[in-house]
């Protein structure tokens, strides 16, 4: 039996404590990191701009369920989040209410900032994931940790919220470091039956939002947390334990908000290439296999075919027969669209030939 009182125990809680100088390094490169997304999100055309944020949102939700073990119909949120944010989307499926409610919770997490985090707002939020019983506040963590008994709760929950509102001005407090703050804080206090982590991980985009003073979102901390779910539940789990010091902690958390933010750097470094490509042949006559594929090649990512395109590759791809993937690769290659890699016989792959200089 471990004895070592949980943290919500301590005499002084929650009077955090952290070491600014092993945090230091960290806290600077994610501000570097911050700095020049904002900067290239700004460099980038409005449609390709308002596409790429989609991409993100979606990607927030999909994996932020997906961390609590539920699969969603990626193109039933799509629709929901495309409808919202007014993008010209190729529909391929209703939106279900349950798709509904979690694009209007984001959004109203990153795209209404400025207001205030009170009570009956979390309260919506809760009720956006669960409708039923959604004014219910009990306390029954998920992962092994003893959250705060039920006495006192409401209490706990609402110190949580003047902090959060009086934080939000506060010169001595990183506003990264208050994100951090912000989720070990509420995971901790575990308020609800069900939904925390995803509330937490919502709450956790309003503050970063707050730490950038804009509603626009082109990266997401839950698919980083999915890919490093393990190391999530380890750092938290030892840091319910013992004094009010959360140094371990933030520095996980900001390890995998710079993990983010340069994987958002690559993404839209990515839609630069591509309307670039774009932009140098739109004067090409192509198939729609052709842009297909292309457009594949250009977005990256295990589906972008990383090691060049074969023409079986492109054969499978494009839905056409070896005799026309041979011929469009061809046509590709004498446009100057795509260019050969070394190699050669049936191993010869081709990859997109990006236009030079690289800058906009």
């Amino acid at each position: 039996m471990n004895d070592t009182p949980w943290i919500w125990q301590q005499p002084d809680w929650p009077a955090f404590r952290w070491q600014d100088g092993v945090l230091a390094p960290l806290l600077r490169a994610c501000q570097i990191a911050q700095g020049r997304l904002i900067g290239a999100a700004g460099a980038v055309a409005s449609d390709v701009g308002v596409r790429s944020e989609l991409d993100a949102l979606l990607k927030n939700i999909l994996t932020s369920s997906a961390i609590e073990g539920e699969e969603l119909n990626a193109a039933s949120v799509r629709s929901a989040l495309a409808r919202r944010l007014g993008v010209d989307d190729e529909v391929t499926e209703r939106p279900s209410s349950r798709s509904e409610g979690l694009a209007e919770l984001l959004l109203d997490a990153t795209r209404h900032y400025r207001e205030a985090l009170d009570l009956p707002r979390l309260m919506r939020w809760h009720a956006l994931l669960f409708p039923v019983d959604a004014s219910r506040i009990i306390s029954r963590p998920r992962i092994p940790f003893e959250a705060p008994p039920r006495t006192g709760l409401e209490a706990q929950l609402k110190a949580f919220l003047d902090w959060f509102a009086k934080s939000l001005g506060d010169a001595t407090l990183d506003p990264l470091l208050r994100a951090g703050i912000a989720h070990f804080w509420f995971v901790t206090l575990h308020p609800f039956d069900d939904g925390n982590g995803r509330l937490t991980r919502a709450m956790t985009d309003l503050a970063l939002a707050q730490a950038e003073h804009q509603a626009i979102r082109f990266y997401t901390m839950s698919a980083s947390i999915l890919d490093d779910r393990a190391g999530y539940d380890a750092v938290f789990e030892k840091s319910q334990r013992g004094g009010l010091d959360i140094t371990p902690w933030l520095e996980w958390f900001l390890r995998t908000l710079l993990r983010s933010l340069e994987q958002a750097l690559a993404h839209i470094d990515r839609a630069l290439d591509k309307a670039r490509f774009w932009r140098q042949h739109r004067d090409h006559m192509l198939s729609a296999e052709q842009v297909k594929v292309l457009n594949r090649l250009l977005d990256g990512g295990d589906r972008g075919f990383p090691l060049g395109i074969s023409a079986s590759q492109y054969q499978s791809a494009a839905q056409v027969s070896k005799a026309t993937a041979t011929r469009h690769l061809g046509d590709l290659l004498e446009k100057g669209l795509i260019e050969r890699l070394p190699g050669g016989g049936r191993s010869t792959r081709y990859r997109i030939a990006l236009p030079e200089p690289r800058d906009a």
